[in-house]
């Protein structure tokens, strides 16, 4: 007698729960105006990702191509797979002293997958996340991506 008060209730409970459902789906059918669902590709032009929104990771660069990266290698070491590879060099300072500086930061965006752990661990804030978001190539070789900029030094005061 307990087995079928419990199937019952059970049947009960899922019909309350197919109702509840199909109640928010009825109030979006009778209601189109509070639909927030984008028309993706006509407004293009127009459209605003939101500032969390995870896309490709850049290295922003201010307006004398000066960048915060100093090499370190912490976003190559968090990253789980290896998408980032930094190759540095020795470059020679005013005072005669050696100091690490980048050569080529490489992001390679077909393997990343937008765990954010190079950004989040990142000493210097030299990285952040892009907006961009269409990816799409014929070619993964068009993946692969040098984020600093030809010609670009590491900014004055971040060491």
């Amino acid at each position: 007698m307990k087995s079928i008060l419990k199937y019952f209730s059970e049947i009960f409970y899922g019909v309350k729960s197919l109702l509840g459902g199909m109640r928010v789906t009825g109030s979006y059918f009778f209601r189109p105006s509070t639909i927030v669902t984008q028309k993706y590709p006509e407004n293009r032009d127009s459209l605003v990702m939101f500032d969390r929104f995870k896309g490709e990771v850049v290295m922003p660069h201010n307006e004398k191509n000066e960048h915060k990266c100093t090499g370190c290698g912490i976003c190559e070491i968090n990253c789980p797979n290896g998408t980032i590879e930094i190759i540095s060099k020795m470059v020679e300072t005013e005072d005669g002293k050696k100091k690490k500086a980048i050569d080529k930061h490489i992001y390679r965006l077909g393997m990343c997958t937008f765990c954010g752990l190079c950004v989040k661990t990142c000493p210097s804030n030299a990285l952040a996340f892009g907006q961009e978001f269409e990816h799409a190539v014929f070619d993964r070789s068009e993946l692969i991506k040098v984020l600093n900029q030809p010609g670009s030094q590491l900014e004055k005061g971040v060491e």
